[in-house]
């Protein structure tokens, strides 16, 4: 071969080579981010290091926030388990798809498989889904997430106390199965070892579909009692059992992060840390704290439903910023939606997009009010802007006196509401100081906004019964 005609060889040879390069890298530049969501269960709003926890540490977390950004006014949309799943995977108030309270193993109703979930929609996309961890949106063949748009299921699939041993509620439950899609692979006698096997099973999925857009979902179990916990962090922590696990909870989020650099795709991920309500304080030191904010799980207080949030995306959003303006869990599909160029779902959903206040290109909220629901279509208030109205309602309150120890529950008093109550929660974020009375112009503006929405979603308090409510999804035999 002549010296022209070898150069010639060369010259093509490193040019493919370079286009070849080069398409790769366009390739992983321009692809869709991969998305991580980490979902704990009954985790109070300051169980994280930067929430400003006491007893615990969690470094992992800390280092997440210093890196993303804090929002300090993130809401699930009620406080309890399966309405507020419901939610954030679908972008709707779960009252709207008639998911109500926490569904128990035996019950008919499940999320219904014509809603669009995270994973369906970021299928549509092309991207592999994974879950690991619980489910908690019903437990018959039809409901559960192999049919909702996940390709890999790990988990059990409802809440952890959901089995056996667990006397409290005068209810027998069957053993508590472990799943491997639609598999049941084991049947739980000791949860010790769950959150390291959730661990495992999500790094394992991130190193397998590294090359591809993903979706990952990590709904851990825990801190929901009974609270477990592997040797490697038992007596770690000043507070005991609950803050050895949320630093085993902070260890799984380390190695997660510890995957995505490992597999060079770190900077091409979304990363959100959050919970699905606040904490069940009536297990006393087996429950967390949602201080300085008021009550906890099961209710529509600020403890009850305002939750530690943190998201990561290195190169996209800020570093170690706080966001004070208010979203909610119906917000996270839509968000997800617009950074990643899916197509929202063809039924109405709540939410609307956050990414701009996120970023910083606006400096509003993505909506002009929310609703606080529980129980069977109770609207108990509504936060619009810097202001919270509550509505006359009944609500469990924990009695000091006979507060929960080591695993068992306290007792619970009812306490009724008898008077709306408004409160400004810019400087008055444990709702102490009722300003109904200062400020009537403000509580006519949120009544007329609720009873719009009265209109839509119904409102049991008032006899409301709304148009926009989906049926409920039964199981089909």
């Amino acid at each position: 071969m002549n010296k022209n005609l070898l150069f010639i060889s060369l010259l093509i040879a490193g040019l493919l080579s370079a286009c070849s390069e080069g398409a790769v890298q366009d390739i992983k530049t321009h692809r869709p981010p991969n998305i991580v969501l980490i979902f704990t269960d009954d985790q109070g709003y300051q169980d994280v290091g930067v929430f400003g926890a006491q007893g615990f540490t969690t470094p992992h977390l800390d280092q997440m926030a210093s890196e993303g950004i804090v929002l300090t006014d993130y809401y699930a949309t009620q406080a309890v388990c399966s309405a507020s799943r419901a939610s954030i995977l679908t972008g709707c108030y779960a009252n709207r798809l008639n998911i109500h309270y926490a569904l128990m193993p035996d019950s008919n109703i499940g999320l219904d498989p014509d809603e669009t979930t995270l994973a369906e929609m970021l299928k549509s996309q092309g991207y592999t889904t994974g879950i690991f961890g619980k489910w908690h949106l019903g437990n018959k063949a039809q409901f559960m997430p192999n049919n909702h748009g996940f390709d890999e299921f790990f988990g059990i699939p409802y809440s952890n106390d959901m089995w056996p041993q667990n006397k409290s509620i005068g209810y027998e439950f069957d053993p508590l199965p472990l799943y491997h899609n639609i598999k049941v692979i084991d049947t739980l006698e000791d949860q010790t070892s769950l959150t390291t096997q959730i661990t495992e099973r999500s790094v394992a999925f991130i190193n397998e579909h590294y090359d591809k857009p993903f979706f990952l979902y990590v709904p851990h179990p825990q801190p929901h009692v009974p609270l477990f916990v592997s040797e490697k962090f038992r007596g770690k922590s000043e507070k005991g059992l609950y803050g050895d696990v949320i630093m085993e909870i902070d260890w799984s989020v380390g190695q997660i992060l510890k995957a995505l650099k490992e597999n060079d795709i770190d900077g091409h991920t979304m990363v959100i840390f959050t919970s699905d309500n606040g904490p069940w304080l009536a297990y006393g030191n087996h429950a967390g704290s949602a201080l300085p904010l008021r009550e906890g799980k099961t209710t529509t207080w600020e403890g009850g439903q305002r939750e530690p949030f943190i998201v990561r995306y290195p190169g996209k959003l800020p570093q170690g910023k706080k966001i004070s303006k208010p979203v909610m869990a119906i917000d996270i599909l839509p968000t997800i939606a617009e950074i990643t160029g899916a197509q929202l779902p063809s039924k109405k959903i709540d939410g609307k997009s956050a990414w701009s206040l996120w970023t910083g290109t606006s400096d509003a909220s993505p909506q002009e009010a929310y609703f606080y629901y529980y129980a069977k279509n109770e609207l108990r208030a509504v936060r619009y802007g810097k202001w919270k109205l509550h509505f006359p309602h009944s609500y469990r309150s924990v009695e000091k006196r006979t507060l929960g120890k080591d695993g068992e529950r306290g007792n619970y008093i009812n306490i009724k509401l008898e008077e709306i109550a408004l409160y400004d929660l810019s400087n008055d974020m444990s709702e102490s100081h009722n300003v109904a009375k200062s400020y009537p112009e403000v509580v006519k503006t949120i009544q007329a906004i609720a009873d719009q929405m009265r209109s839509e979603l119904g409102d049991a308090l008032t006899g409301v019964e709304g148009t926009g409510n989906r049926a409920a999804a039964t199981a089909e035999y």
